[in-house]
């Protein structure tokens, strides 16, 4: 192996490392100042892991390409589903009748709404067809789904029109299904537009909640969702690691066990 070769492949090692710390995506600027080598570097570099499949590049940044997408929405309802229906019921405690809250595409999400079909008088955001289904012609509910073109594989609305209409509401809970969490890169997804979404409707809630299993401790997806301090529960079926521990209390986020 020649000296040039050995070379590139422990930068490339460098860059993988930096983007999965980055939780899977960040700009070649970031890469180039992190690394001490100039843009031009890091991209000859990329080039090289693009053309193995390892990473995939966009306009000024780039992702890994392992775990960019989640499975099939019915397949994650399946995945646990009685830890989850456990998660609801934890979360739909918190929520009385006549509150207004948003819910977003995730399954655990999906399940905190069907946990919600005894409550009344619901004043109901979301941007999921399967919550709107769940949640409208019952009870009194107010159920405002955002529009735009539903994507097949989970009947999620996204684009600009759902983000003008979630934007337009300040409800007193957001609840949340997350891709993965740790101590490093707080709460992450799988998708941009998830998580523009979500950005929007923790800035406007009065209370946000996290919801996922607790196999996502300290796992990594790759979208972050800046500002961890907006969130304010988290809900999962076993206590966090230590790290992760610190994490919430620094942000001031209260872990909640499933009952």
């Amino acid at each position: 192996m020649t000296q040039d070769a050995k070379t590139t492949n422990q930068r490339e090692e460098e860059i993988l490392t930096e983007l999965r710390r980055a939780g899977g995506s960040c700009r070649v600027n970031f890469l180039a100042e992190r690394l001490g080598v100039s843009k031009e570097t890091i991209r000859r570099n990329l080039r090289s892991l693009e053309d193995n499949a390892i990473v995939r590049k966009v306009h000024g940044g780039v992702h890994l390409v392992h775990r960019l997408h989640e499975a099939p929405f019915q397949n994650r309802m399946d995945e646990k589903s009685s830890v989850k229906e456990r998660l609801a019921a934890r979360v739909a405690g918190l929520i009385s009748d006549g509150d207004s809250v948003f819910l977003d595409v995730g399954s655990s999400t999906a399940y905190v709404a069907m946990a919600l079909r005894a409550h009344k008088k619901l004043y109901v955001v979301t941007n999921s067809i399967f919550v709107a289904q769940t949640l409208s012609m019952r009870n009194g509910n107010r159920v405002f789904l955002a529009g735009g073109e539903l994507r097949p594989h989970d009947g999620g609305a996204f684009g600009a029109e759902a983000l003008e209409l979630v934007g337009r509401f300040n409800t007193q809970f957001a609840v949340f299904s997350i891709g993965a969490v740790n101590a490093e890169s707080g709460f992450m997804l799988h998708d941009f537009q998830e998580a523009n979404i979500a950005r929007i409707a923790a800035r406007n809630a009065q209370v946000c909640i996290v919801v996922t299993v607790a196999e996502k401790f300290a796992k990594r997806a790759p979208v972050m969702l800046d500002h961890a301090d907006r969130f304010d529960i988290l809900v999962s079926d076993a206590p966090p690691p230590d790290d992760i521990g610190r994490m919430l209390k620094g942000h001031g986020i209260e872990f909640l066990p499933a009952e």
